[in-house]
C-alpha cells in the first residue's frame, strides 16, 4: 500500500456529531411523539435533499404543506439547525490539528447543503487548517456518487493512491476506493489513530 501524503475527512459524524433528534428532543417531550416526528416527518432522508442541492425554502414549504399540524415544529428546523450539532466527535479536532502540525495536507468531502454550510462553517475554525472542502450541495452531487470523488481528486490536485479518505459510511468508502483513494471506515478516534499508526502517518508522534 502506498504511503499516505494527504488526509481527506468527511464532516458529519466524523469531525462533528450530527443528529436531528438533538434539536427536537428539546421541543418534543413525549418519546413516542419524538420518535414519530424524526422518523417520519423531519427525517434524515428529507434533510439529505438539501445536501444534494435543493433549496431549504422549497423543502420546508413542501413539508409544511404536507404536515400542516406540525408547521411550528418544522419551522424551527432552519433557524435552529446548529442545535442538531451537539459538538465535535470526541478527540477528532485534536487529531486533525495534530495531522496539520505534522505537515499533512487536509481536505474534506462532505454531504452538506450550501445554506447550512454557510451557517456552520464560521463555527468550526478547524477548517481554517484545510486546504479545500468539496461540499455536495454546491456541486449538486453527493457521496457515494463516483463523480464527487473524481471532482475532489482533480480539484485538490492529489495523487489518489497516496490520499486517505475517512468517512463513517461503508458505501462511501467503497466508492472512494473504487475511484483510486485509500479508505478508512470511521468508528471512533481511537480506532482511527490506530489505523494511522499502522499506516505510518502518526509514527513521528509515537517515537
Amino acid at each position: 500500500m502506498p504511503p499516505v501524503d494527504a488526509i481527506i475527512f468527511d464532516v458529519g459524524n466524523v469531525l462533528y456529531q450530527w443528529d436531528i433528534r438533538h434539536l427536537y428532543a428539546k421541543l418534543i417531550e413525549d418519546p413516542a411523539e419524538l420518535d414519530h416526528f424524526v422518523g417520519n416527518i423531519v427525517t434524515a432522508e428529507w434533510h439529505f435533499q438539501h445536501d444534494a442541492g435543493r433549496p431549504l425554502a422549497e423543502m420546508v414549504a413542501e413539508l409544511t404543506a404536507e404536515y400542516p399540524d406540525h408547521a411550528d415544529l418544522i419551522g424551527h428546523y432552519v433557524p435552529r439547525w446548529l442545535e442538531t450539532i451537539p459538538g465535535p466527535v470526541p478527540g477528532m479536532i485534536d487529531l486533525a490539528e495534530k495531522l496539520a502540525l505534522l505537515g499533512y495536507p487536509l481536505y474534506g468531502i462532505t454531504n452538506f447543503g450550501v445554506e447550512f454550510w454557510e451557517i456552520f462553517r464560521p463555527t468550526a475554525p478547524i477548517f481554517d487548517l484545510f486546504r479545500d472542502v468539496v461540499v455536495s450541495g454546491a456541486e449538486k452531487m453527493v457521496k457515494p456518487d463516483p463523480a464527487i470523488y473524481h471532482l475532489a481528486i482533480k480539484r485538490f490536485g492529489i495523487d489518489p493512491e497516496r490520499a486517505l479518505f475517512i468517512d463513517d459510511r461503508q458505501d462511501n468508502i467503497e466508492s472512494a476506493i473504487a475511484c483510486g483513494l485509500q479508505g478508512h471506515v470511521f468508528r471512533n478516534c481511537t480506532t482511527l489513530e490506530a489505523e494511522l499508526v499502522a499506516r505510518g502517518v502518526l509514527e513521528n508522534v509515537n517515537t
